[in-house]
């Protein structure tokens, strides 16, 4: 689902549809491949990847929790910044202790 820009994820929303006008996500698949035909498939591992029905449903559980299609934020140590390295090189040659 990663693969998705966050545009195409709108798209699929909006495809999705509310209400009475709702489509069944496997209706969301055929027409995104009909109006995608140019994307290649998923097992290719190329950015822009076909989508199957688990992706919708991914994508339409994730708004529903958090009310955007944005990847959240990966845990795990923060990288440090090339300005903190410099920050830090500079503060041991001022004071080495």
């Amino acid at each position: 689902m990663s693969y998705l820009t966050e545009s195409l994820k709108i798209e699929i929303l909006m495809m999705i549809g509310y209400g009475d006008r709702a489509r069944t996500q496997c209706e969301v698949v055929r027409l995104f491949r009909e109006m995608h035909p140019d994307l290649p498939p998923l097992n290719q591992g190329t950015i822009n990847p076909d989508i199957i029905q688990s992706t919708v449903s991914k994508i339409e559980s994730k708004f529903r929790e958090t009310g955007d299609v944005k990847d959240l934020p990966k845990s795990g140590r923060p990288k440090i910044t090339k300005d903190k390295k410099i920050d830090i090189v500079l503060s041991m040659e001022e004071n080495p202790q």
